[in-house]
C-alpha cells in the first residue's frame, strides 16, 4: 500500500483497495481464481467453509462507511450465492473493513475485480431494500465534490437511518398483493374480477394506475452512456430499444475500466431473486402520463422533445440527454461556472409560449376512486400566478415538461393565506399534470405545515409527503420509502428533504433559500439551494427559488443567465404592499424629543392602538429571551463572566502559581424579571458579580428580548390579549381578533386576514452586526414580517431612514437592493463573485494543511487570524482561521486540491483536526 496514502501500521482495507494510480481504481486479477482463493472456479470442488460467489455478477462495489477522505471511494467484495438475491444495487450491507465491521451501501455489481489478490465477502446484507438510488447517488458524489467532503458523509445526510418494523410493513403488503393476483388469475375468463382484487396500493395512492395495459409497462431508468443520441427522448416505452428498457444499477463511482465491468444495464438482465418491479430497482419508476400519445400531441403542438436542463425539450421517462455527474464541475452551463448566456425565455425557448391547447395537454391519469388532479373543483388554473407577466409561461412550461429555470419574487399580503404557499403548490400541481415528480425544500416545520395544508386543498390527501425532523424516525422512514417505492412523487420538507428519492423529477424549488436554515450544520455542510441547483441540472428538471426577498446568490444566478426573474409589476405591488414609516431619523426624533429615550417612539404606539381597533398587530423583536445583554450601569461596560471556564477546572498549565486562570468571558443575561444574572456560555450563576473597570455591582440592559417586550406592551395596553411566539413555542397561526403578536424573526405566525400594523424594533440590532449578510438578512427578515400585514397597513420600522436596506423595504424593492449587494461584493472579492473556503483548526494543523495544499492558479490566501473559542470549550489550544478565495471557475480545483489534502493529513493520522468549509454562509 502506498505510504502516500496510508500511514504505516495502518491495517489494510479487504480487497487491497487502496492501490496506486487513480483514486477509484481497483486492479483486477489475471485469473479468476484469484476470487475465491485456493478453488480453481465454481466448477471445481470447493473446500468447506469456502465462500462460494453468486453465479452472476459476484463482485460487489461498496461506499463504506468510513469518514477518512483518502478512503472516499468504493470497494470491491464478494457477493456469496447465499446473497445473491438479496444483495441489489442500493441496499445496506455489512462489511469487514480494516479488521472491523461498519456499515455500507451497495453501489453496483460487476462481473470481474482489478484486485490481483483475495477479496474479502460481504458479511451480511442489512435490507434487500434498495434506499440509495442510482441517481441519489450520483447527487450524493456532486455535493461531496463540490464541498470538498465525503460521500458517505454525504450520504448520511440523504438517507434516513433505518427503521426495521417501517420497512417490515411492505412485506405484509407484498403478500396482500400476491394473493389479490391470484384471486385475479382464479377468476374465469368472460367474468370481471372484483375491483379491490386489482389494487396494489391502498386507495388514494397518486400517480400509480391501478393496472396497465400493455403497452403501459413501466418504464426503468437507464444509465446514460457516452454517445447517446439525444433522440432517444422522442421514443416512447413502447418503442424504445429493449437495453433502454432494462432495470440497470448505475453508479456515480467507477471502480472498473471502461468496457471490463460487466454491470447489470450491458446484461441486459436483473439480479436472480429480485422481482421485476420500480420498487426494487435503484430508483423507482412511477408510470406516468408521458406516453406516446402524449408525446406526439407536444409534437403536434410545436414542442422539441429532446432537451437538458435549461432548454426546452420535453424529457421522457428514460432520461436520455441528460448531464453525467461526474462532468459536472467542469460543464459550462454548470451551476459552479454559471456563464452560459441568458435564454430569452424561461424555458429556454427563443419565443414565450402562449397559451397551449387543452385538448393537447398531456393528462393524468384516473385512479378508481380518485378524481383526477384537473377535475377538481376550485382548483385555478393560474391563480397567483396571474399577477405575474411570465407566470403563465412558467406554469405552462411545467405542464409541458419542459425545465424552466426561475427566481420569484413573491408579493405581499395573506388576506387569505400566504401567497408562496398557494403559488407554489400551483407550480407543483404545474408539473404533477406533466406527468413528473417534484420536490419543495423550507426553511422550517412551521412552512412546511403551510405548504402541506396548501397542497391538500389543490392536489388532494396522499398525493404528496411532508418530511420533517420532528415527526419521529418510524414514520419520517415511512414517508420516505414511500417516495422510494415510487407511491408519491411529491416532496416537501426542510433541507433533508433535497436528497428525495423522488422519480421522474420535474421540479426542484426553494422557498427562501436566504435563511441560515437551509445551510446543513454537519459536514460537508452543503446548502439546500446548491443541492437542489446540482440536482436540476443533473436530471434535466426545472428549478424555482422562491422568496419576499431576494439573495446576492439568486440574482447572480439571474445575472449569469442560468436563471430568468419572475416580478410583478410596480402597480401591482403598491397595491399589495404596507406603508412603511421608518421611526429613526433625525426628523422624526426633532418631531418627538421623548423618542430619543424611549424603545417605542409614539408614531409605532399610535400605530399599534390604531391596528388593534380591527385586528390584530405583529411586533417583531430581534432578539429572543428576557434581557440577553447587560453592561454596567456606571461606566457602560459589557458584563462577562468572570469565573473559570467550566466546574471544577484544574489551573491552566500556562498560567504562573498565584495567578488566575483565564475567565470564560461569556455574556451576562436575565431569564426575568426576579431572576440573577447568568452566563450564556458556561450557564453558571454570577450573583456577586462587579465591574472589572469600575467596581460597580448595578447592571442595566443593553438589548431587550422578545418577552421584555411582551411584558411592556402588556402593561401598555393592558385589556389586550399579548401572544409571544420564538424559541420556547413557535405559533402556527393567530385569529382574526385583536391581540398583540411578539415574535422573534422567523417565527411570525400567520393571521387570518392579515396583520392590521406592524412594528419592526430595534433595527439597529440587526443592521449592526459585524456580518457580511448583516444588511442583506435584515431586509430579509423586515420583509418576510412585512408581507404578513393587510395591503396598505401601517408598518413602523425603527431604524434610519437613509439606510439602504430601509429604502429598499419603503419602496418594496429587494431586486435593485440585491444587484447593489452583488456588485459591491464584486468589488470587494466577496462571494458569490468569488468561490471561498475557511479552514479553521490549530496552528500546527493549518501549517500542516498549507504545506500539503496544492492551490488552483489565481488562489489568493489570507490569514491564518485568531477565532473565538466555542461556548464554553477551554481556551488550552487556541484556533486560527485561514480563507482562501478563488474565481468562481475556479471552484472545482480548489474542493478536489482541499480534498487531497485532507486525505493526505488523514493517511498520515494528524492528530490536528482541520475543518472545511466550502462558501460558508458566515464567513464575517
Amino acid at each position: 500500500m502506498p505510504s502516500s496514502l496510508v500511514a504505516a501500521g495502518e491495517p489494510e482495507p479487504p480487497g487491497g483497495a487502496v492501490t496506486q494510480g487513480a483514486p477509484h481504481a481497483v486492479p483486477r486479477p489475471a485469473e479468476p481464481e484469484g476470487l475465491w482463493g485456493d478453488a480453481a472456479g465454481k466448477g471445481a470442488g470447493v473446500a468447506k467453509g469456502a465462500i462460494v460467489p453468486a453465479d452472476e455478477l459476484p463482485i460487489a462495489q461498496v461506499l463504506v462507511d468510513v469518514p477518512l477522505p483518502h478512503l472516499d471511494r468504493p470497494f470491491d467484495y464478494v457477493v456469496p450465492e447465499a446473497m445473491a438475491a438479496d444483495a441489489v444495487p442500493g441496499c445496506r450491507v455489512r462489511v469487514r473493513f480494516a479488521g472491523k465491521l461498519v456499515d455500507g451501501f451497495l453501489l453496483e455489481r460487476v462481473a470481474e475485480s482489478e484486485h490481483e489478490g483475495k477479496l474479502a465477502a460481504l458479511e451480511r446484507v442489512v435490507s434487500a431494500e434498495p434506499v440509495l438510488t442510482p441517481q441519489i447517488a450520483a447527487l450524493c458524489r456532486a455535493v461531496a465534490d463540490r464541498y470538498a467532503g465525503t460521500m458517505s458523509d454525504v450520504v448520511r445526510l440523504a438517507v434516513p437511518p433505518r427503521h426495521a418494523r417501517a420497512e417490515a410493513e411492505r412485506a405484509k403488503q407484498d403478500a396482500a398483493s400476491r394473493a389479490a393476483e391470484q384471486e385475479t388469475a382464479a377468476v374465469p375468463p368472460g367474468r370481471v374480477a372484483e375491483p379491490a382484487a386489482r389494487r396494489t396500493e391502498p386507495p388514494g395512492t397518486p400517480g400509480v394506475p391501478d393496472a396497465l395495459g400493455e403497452a403501459e409497462t413501466p418504464a426503468a431508468p437507464c444509465t446514460e452512456t457516452e454517445g447517446t443520441s439525444p433522440a432517444s427522448d422522442a421514443l416512447s416505452e413502447t418503442e424504445a430499444p429493449a437495453a433502454l428498457r432494462t432495470q440497470t444499477a448505475g453508479t456515480p463511482v467507477a471502480s472498473g475500466g471502461p468496457g471490463k465491468a460487466e454491470t447489470l444495464a450491458a446484461r441486459g438482465a436483473q439480479i436472480p431473486g429480485t422481482p421485476q418491479a420500480p420498487e426494487r430497482a435503484g430508483a423507482p419508476a412511477v408510470p406516468g402520463p408521458r406516453d406516446a400519445s402524449d408525446q406526439r400531441h407536444l409534437r403536434e403542438a410545436g414542442e422539441d422533445l429532446p432537451g437538458v436542463a435549461g432548454s426546452s425539450g420535453a424529457r421522457g421517462p428514460q432520461g436520455a440527454g441528460r448531464p453525467d455527474a461526474a462532468d459536472l464541475p467542469g460543464r459550462k452551463d454548470a451551476p459552479d461556472s454559471m456563464d452560459r448566456s441568458a435564454p430569452r425565455s424561461l424555458s429556454g425557448r427563443r419565443d414565450v409560449p402562449g397559451p397551449r391547447d387543452a385538448s393537447r395537454r398531456p393528462s393524468v391519469p384516473e385512479r378508481e376512486g380518485v378524481p383526477s388532479v384537473p377535475e377538481r373543483e376550485g382548483v385555478p388554473s393560474v391563480g397567483e400566478w396571474a399577477a405575474y407577466p411570465l407566470g403563465e409561461s412558467f406554469l405552462q412550461a411545467l405542464t409541458a415538461g419542459r425545465s424552466p429555470r426561475a427566481v420569484w419574487n413573491v408579493l405581499p399580503g395573506a388576506e387569505a393565506g400566504p401567497r408562496w404557499a398557494a403559488g407554489l403548490a400551483e407550480a407543483v400541481l404545474a408539473t404533477w399534470r406533466g406527468g413528473r415528480g417534484a420536490v419543495v425544500v423550507l426553511p422550517d416545520g412551521k412552512d412546511v405545515t403551510l405548504l402541506d395544508a396548501a397542497l391538500r386543498r389543490v392536489l388532494g390527501e396522499g398525493a404528496h409527503v411532508a418530511l420533517t425532523a420532528d415527526l419521529g424516525p418510524a414514520e419520517r422512514y415511512r414517508r420516505w420509502l414511500r417516495v422510494l417505492r415510487g407511491q408519491v412523487r411529491i416532496v416537501v420538507g426542510t433541507r433533508a428533504a433535497a436528497f428525495a428519492p423522488v422519480g421522474d423529477l420535474g421540479l426542484a424549488a426553494i422557498w427562501d433559500d436566504g435563511d441560515d436554515l437551509h445551510a446543513e450544520r454537519l459536514a460537508p455542510y452543503p446548502h439546500a439551494r446548491e443541492v437542489l441547483a446540482l440536482r436540476a441540472h443533473q436530471t434535466g428538471a426545472a428549478m424555482l427559488i422562491a422568496g419576499y426577498a431576494r439573495t446576492a446568490e439568486a440574482t447572480r444566478l439571474i445575472a449569469t443567465g442560468w436563471a430568468r426573474p419572475i416580478a410583478a409589476p410596480r402597480e401591482t405591488l403598491r397595491r399589495h404592499a404596507p406603508r412603511v414609516r421608518p421611526a429613526g431619523d433625525d426628523a422624526e426624533l426633532a418631531r418627538d424629543e421623548a423618542a430619543r429615550a424611549a424603545r417605542l417612539p409614539s408614531s409605532a404606539w399610535a400605530a399599534l392602538k390604531h391596528g388593534l381597533a380591527s385586528g390584530p398587530v405583529l411586533v417583531q423583536v430581534p432578539r429572543r429571551g428576557y434581557l440577553p445583554a447587560l453592561a454596567c450601569q456606571s461606566c457602560r461596560a459589557q458584563a462577562r463572566c468572570r469565573q473559570p471556564p467550566y466546574a471544577g477546572a484544574a489551573p491552566h498549565p500556562e498560567v504562573p502559581a498565584g495567578v488566575d486562570a483565564p475567565a470564560c468571558g461569556g455574556p451576562l443575561a436575565l431569564r426575568g424579571g426576579h431572576a440573577a444574572p447568568y452566563c450564556r456560555w458556561c450557564g453558571r450563576i454570577a450573583g456577586m458579580w462587579r465591574c472589572p473597570s469600575c467596581g460597580s455591582n448595578r447592571m442595566r440592559a443593553v438589548v431587550v428580548g422578545a418577552r421584555r417586550t411582551a411584558e411592556e406592551l402588556g402593561r401598555a395596553f393592558p385589556s389586550v390579549p399579548v401572544k409571544t411566539s420564538g424559541r420556547d413555542g413557535v405559533l402556527a397561526e393567530v385569529g382574526p381578533a385583536p391581540a398583540l403578536v411578539v415574535a422573534t424573526p422567523g417565527a411570525e405566525p400567520v393571521a387570518e386576514r392579515g396583520y392590521a400594523a406592524g412594528v419592526l424594533l430595534d433595527g439597529w440590532a440587526l443592521l449592526g452586526r459585524p456580518d457580511l449578510r448583516a444588511a442583506e438578512e435584515t431586509l430579509r427578515r423586515w420583509m418576510n414580517a412585512a408581507a404578513l400585514l393587510r395591503p396598505a397597513a401601517e408598518l413602523v420600522v425603527l431604524a434610519d431612514s437613509a439606510v439602504l436596506a430601509v429604502q429598499a423595504l419603503l419602496r418594496w424593492d429587494p431586486v435593485t437592493h440585491a444587484e447593489r449587494e452583488l456588485a459591491e461584493r464584486t468589488v470587494l472579492g466577496f462571494p458569490p463573485a468569488v468561490r471561498v473556503a475557511t479552514l479553521t483548526g490549530s496552528v500546527n494543523g493549518l501549517r500542516e494543511m498549507l504545506a500539503d495544499l496544492r492551490l488552483p492558479e489565481g488562489a489568493q490566501v489570507l490569514g491564518p487570524v485568531p477565532v473565538e473559542p466555542a461556548r464554553g470549550a477551554a481556551p488550552e489550544e487556541p484556533q486560527e482561521r485561514l480563507v482562501v478565495r478563488v474565481p468562481p471557475a475556479a471552484g472545482a480545483a480548489l474542493a478536489r486540491a482541499l480534498k487531497g489534502a485532507a486525505g493526505v493529513r488523514s493517511a498520515r493520522k494528524a492528530p490536528d483536526l482541520v475543518r472545511i468549509c466550502v462558501d460558508p454562509i458566515d464567513l464575517l
